[in-house]
């Protein structure tokens, strides 16, 4: 890996954590939930949103790491933070639902804003939820992917979550859509599929992506958090490919030929921007797709040699405005199990293995 960047990466944003933590007063705060705020995905792509807009405005920030991953341990995260002084509260990630619900409850004069999370229905007033597309991202990726002209791929997910299988529903029906705008023979692309169960870095995630890499996989795209690391730790040592997620992750190694991103920082940014100047959307669950540009792929730091701009920019677009229902027509409902069989999607051209 590049570990000069990595290390680089990690001290600006270590430097972002600490600006008002000596201060009384910290404005606008990020509570982490099972990772740091340079965890290569959803956490530092949010934070990211967070010195940017503090910075230009010149408003403190900290950031916040409970100290166990739990409903409970977030709520005091969140306490201390409004304790410190935040007018506005980011929470990332899916396992922040009941947390903020509680939160922006007992203090109705902040705002939160819960990044890749899904809020109840009845949300409070004073707090939003931004709900990513990923099968949208998905979609993309397994397209570029079988445009590269891979057609032995893997996809390799962290917990089942539903924001990690809708990732891996829609590279499935990407390759999918690109093999039949290729012609290829039915059953010409194999995906081997399956979750490590844990979005950790370990040695059974690096194992498995390398007994894939070993079996042939071309490819693997790495949706866990930290457990990309361990993928892409196993791509160097075969000369293979990741594919990364949330954030552009192609500083991180050579073997990351592009990565399918949410929005985050923007998002965040735009969103805090909204609380200063009165528009913020309480209240809501706020959908981010290609309509908005809530997702996308990382072209211009892509290591590509057979996809075009033209052709990502002619399916980003068809994507966008659902021509033909494209974007309506992708299987984005996770099944109880996770599983693509269980799924009721259709396939063709692609075989998918779930037992590998």
């Amino acid at each position: 890996m590049k570990k000069l960047l990595a290390l680089a990466l990690s001290a600006a944003l270590a430097l972002g954590a600490l600006s008002g933590c000596g201060a009384k007063q910290a404005e606008i705060a990020l509570v982490t939930d099972t990772g740091s705020i340079d965890d290569g995905s959803f956490n530092q792509g949010a934070w990211e949103g967070v010195v940017t807009y503090s910075e230009e405005k010149a408003i403190s920030r900290q950031s916040f790491q409970p100290s166990e991953q739990s409903t409970e341990a977030y709520v005091q995260s969140i306490d201390r933070a409004v304790e410190r002084g935040a007018k506005v509260v980011v929470c990332p990630g899916y396992l922040f639902a009941d947390a903020v619900a509680q939160a922006a409850q007992a203090h109705t004069d902040v705002a939160f804003i819960a990044v890749d999370c899904q809020l109840p229905d009845a949300a409070p007033a004073n707090a939003v939820g931004l709900v990513y597309a990923e099968e949208q991202a998905g979609f993309l990726a397994g397209y570029a992917a079988v445009k590269e002209g891979m057609t032995s791929l893997g996809f390799l997910g962290g917990e089942a979550s539903a924001s990690v299988v809708r990732y891996g529903y829609g590279f499935v029906q990407g390759a999918e859509y690109a093999a039949g705008q290729m012609g290829l023979a039915d059953g010409a692309v194999q995906v081997r599929y399956g979750y490590t169960g844990s979005f950790e870095a370990s040695p059974e995630a690096k194992d498995r992506a390398a007994a894939w890499y070993d079996a042939g996989t071309q490819v693997i795209f790495a949706c866990g958090g930290a457990m990309g690391e361990s993928v892409i730790e196993a791509a160097e040592e075969y000369g293979t490919k990741v594919i990364g997620v949330d954030v552009d992750q192609s500083a991180m190694s050579d073997a990351v030929i592009f990565s399918a991103t949410k929005s985050l920082s923007t998002s965040v940014y735009d969103m805090i921007a909204s609380f200063y100047d009165e528009t913020f959307p309480g209240g809501q669950n706020v959908r981010m797709d290609a309509s908005n540009n809530g997702v996308a792929l990382t072209m211009d730091t892509a290591r590509l040699g057979k996809l075009t701009q033209k052709e990502y920019d002619t399916l980003y677009a068809q994507l966008a405005s659902n021509a033909g229902d494209i974007a309506a027509n992708i299987v984005a409902t996770p099944a109880e199990d996770g599983s693509v069989a269980a799924s009721g999607m259709q396939l063709v051209k692609v075989i998918v293995d779930e037992t590998a």
